[in-house]
C-alpha cells in the first residue's frame, strides 16, 4: 500500500549576501540542511543591476539554473556563452573543471532577476568527466495539471500525473517540479522510493503532509521530507487568499563522502588539494583558465 512521506524539517531560508552584490536565500549548505545527498546546495537568488558572479572555477559537481524572472549571462574559457530568461534552466556539468561567469541582464524597469540554483553532487566516477551545459527553454517544459485544474505542474525533470519530461539532463538523477496550487486544490505527488526530497515555497501558504499530519508552510521555506514514502501531499486551503506556488525537487542519493571547499566538490581532502593545485597551475582540466577573463564579467569594472 502506498504511503505518504513524512515531514522531517521545515525552516526558514535566510537571506543573505553572495557573489558580487547578489541575495540570496540558502536552504541547503547551512548548518540547518547540509549534504543532503545529492543536493549541495540550494540558492534562491536575486540579483540587480551591478551584481553578479563573475569568473569563478568549479570542479566535481552540477549546477542547474532555473530562472523566474529577469534574463542572466553565462560565458566560459571554452567559448560557451548563452543567455536564459524567465522560466528557462541551465544544466552546467562542471567535471573535471570550468571556468565561468554568469551576470544579471539590467532590465529596462529596474526589476530585479531572480531565480533559483542547485548544486548536485556527480558521481565518484563522473567527477573528471568533459564539461558539458545544456539549457531547456521554457516553451519545452510539459506541463501537467491534477485536482480540476486547480493544480499545474511545470514537468521540468521527472513526471507528474502522467507527463514525462522532456529528457534527462543531469547525469546525477533528479526530478524537478515547478507546482502552483489555486485555492481549494490539492495534489499527490508520486516520488522514486529511497530517493531525498524536498519542497521549496515560492509564494502563498501551502499545507503539506495529510490527514493527521501537516504543516502550513510560509514562502521562502525549505519543507525537507523523510527518505521513506512513495508520495507527498500538498494543498491549499479554500479561504487562501493568493494560489501558492513552490518547487518539489528529489534525487537520488549518492553513497559517497563529500569533501568541499568553495566551488571544488570532491571525495578526499587530497581530491580538492589537487583541485586547488591545477586550477592555480593551470593543469588537467584548467588549461584555458591562463589569461582568459570574460566579456560579461568586465561590466563589474573588474
Amino acid at each position: 500500500m502506498a504511503t505518504a512521506r513524512a515531514i522531517r524539517q521545515v525552516f526558514l531560508a535566510v537571506e543573505q549576501a553572495e557573489g558580487a552584490g547578489a541575495r540570496v536565500r540558502r536552504s541547503i549548505g547551512t548548518a540547518k540542511l547540509r549534504n543532503f545527498s545529492p543536493f549541495l546546495m540550494l540558492d534562491h537568488f536575486t540579483i540587480g543591476k551591478g551584481a553578479g558572479f563573475p569568473d569563478h572555477p568549479h570542479r566535481g559537481q552540477e549546477t542547474i539554473t532555473y530562472l523566474l524572472s529577469g534574463g542572466v549571462d553565462h560565458e566560459d574559457f571554452a567559448g560557451n556563452r548563452g543567455t536564459i530568461g524567465p522560466g528557462d534552466l541551465q544544466f552546467m556539468t562542471a567535471g573535471r573543471g570550468i571556468m565561468h561567469a554568469e551576470m544579471p541582464h539590467e532590465n529596462p524597469d529596474g526589476s530585479p532577476n531572480v531565480g533559483m540554483q542547485l548544486w548536485v553532487d556527480l558521481p565518484q566516477k563522473l567527477k573528471m568527466c568533459e564539461p558539458r551545459y545544456r539549457d531547456l527553454r521554457s516553451s519545452e517544459i510539459p506541463i501537467a495539471t491534477a485536482d480540476d485544474g486547480r493544480v499545474t505542474v511545470k514537468v521540468i525533470s521527472g513526471q507528474s500525473q502522467g507527463v514525462d519530461s522532456v529528457r534527462d539532463l543531469a547525469y546525477t538523477p533528479v526530478w524537478i517540479l515547478d507546482v502552483t496550487i489555486r485555492p481549494g486544490g490539492r495534489i499527490s505527488q508520486s516520488l522514486p522510493q529511497g530517493w531525498n526530497s524536498f519542497a521549496y515555497t515560492l509564494s502563498g501558504d501551502t499545507v503539506f503532509g495529510s490527514s493527521d499530519s501537516t504543516r502550513l508552510v510560509k514562502k521562502f521555506h525549505n519543507v525537507v521530507f523523510e527518505q521513506t514514502g512513495d508520495y507527498v501531499e500538498a494543498s491549499v486551503p479554500d479561504n487562501a487568499d493568493s494560489e501558492a506556488r513552490f518547487l518539489i525537487i528529489a534525487g537520488q542519493p549518492l553513497d559517497q563522502k563529500v569533501v568541499q571547499y568553495g566551488p571544488f566538490v570532491l571525495n578526499s581532502q587530497e581530491e580538492v588539494y589537487q583541485a586547488m593545485l591545477d586550477y592555480q597551475t593551470a593543469a588537467n582540466g584548467f588549461e584555458k583558465v591562463r589569461g582568459w577573463e570574460s566579456e560579461i564579467g568586465k561590466r563589474m569594472g573588474y
